[in-house]
């Protein structure tokens, strides 16, 4: 499997120049960045030949998150906001395309973080869902790009909270190019049982996620790392290993993510640079 970084770490902001990560985490010794979709969609076709090229360059693959803001929301019983949502996720895909980036995650079938101030009708949103998911999974065949629905914590969404709800969400929409995908993090909250939610999602997990309870780096906190390698191999992935790590207030990342005080103890970006390799180094051992 290979291993990589999102970018947001060192971040406080989701929309950045991302050309510089490409060449900080081949040398930190990754094989993977994984770059924000809001970002993506705003660069110019020049500015994502230059990120493909420096990808390539340095052997590295590009993976893609997305939370869909509420005026997107393609699982939103207005239709206009629908539709909104479907043409922006479109235009995702183009972008990704070009920068080469055949996979994007996160909370693209509704929208993220939820507005529990409304209503909920999950049957009703779960269906809108489930039918705008089709209709792009369709689109992104053509540029081979897997949609991969990521199951969230029940403060930040209600639709797809585990692995059980995620395996039924992408066997209800039914197409070849949409998978699971887990995050430790809000499977701490969620499932009984991580090691064996892995097992359970078997071959439809297509990303994992990782990091700590509270979004240290792994090897910083309680998870049971060792489990989770031994249930990986146990169903032979082959997919991507993401860490995933939010520990910095501040800014537009901070607020969103709800980082409220200092994870990193006041770190330097070296210091980043250092606590990341290692837990990379950490990882690599007990994941296998």
């Amino acid at each position: 499997m290979d291993i990589g970084v999102y970018f947001a770490y060192w971040e406080q902001k989701w929309d950045v120049d991302y050309v510089p990560y490409v060449k900080k985490v081949a040398d930190l010794g990754f094989d993977i960045l994984e770059v924000g979709a809001a970002g993506i969609v705003n660069m110019s076709d020049q500015e994502l030949k230059a990120l493909k090229e420096e990808a390539e360059k340095y052997n590295i693959r590009l993976t893609a998150g997305l939370g869909l803001p509420e005026n997107y929301d393609v699982s939103s019983d207005n239709e206009e906001i629908r539709q909104n949502g479907i043409a922006f996720m479109k235009k995702v895909l183009d972008k990704l395309d070009k920068a080469n980036i055949r996979k994007i995650g996160g909370i693209i079938y509704s929208h993220w973080p939820v507005d529990y101030s409304k209503p909920v009708d999950k049957a009703k949103t779960r269906s809108i869902a489930i039918e705008s998911v089709k209709e792009l999974a369709d689109y992104a065949k053509q540029y081979n790009i897997t949609l991969l629905m990521e199951t969230v914590n029940r403060f930040e969404q209600f639709l797809v909270n585990d692995a059980d709800e995620a395996i039924q969400f992408v066997d209800d929409i039914n197409k070849d190019n949409v998978k699971v995908m887990l995050d430790t993090f809000h499977m701490n909250i969620e499932e009984d049982n991580i090691a064996e939610a892995i097992r359970k999602t078997g071959s439809k997990l297509g990303h994992l996620h990782i990091g700590e309870a509270n979004r240290k780096v792994p090897g910083k906190g309680h998870i049971a790392w060792e489990k989770i390698g031994n249930a990986l191999q146990d169903i032979n992935f082959q997919e991507d290993v993401v860490m995933e790590p939010f520990v910095r207030p501040g800014g537009k990342v901070g607020l969103d993510i709800r980082v409220w005080r200092d994870l990193s103890n006041q770190a330097e970006e070296s210091d980043l640079d250092k606590e990341i390799k290692d837990s990379l180094e950490y990882i690599r051992s007990v994941l296998g």
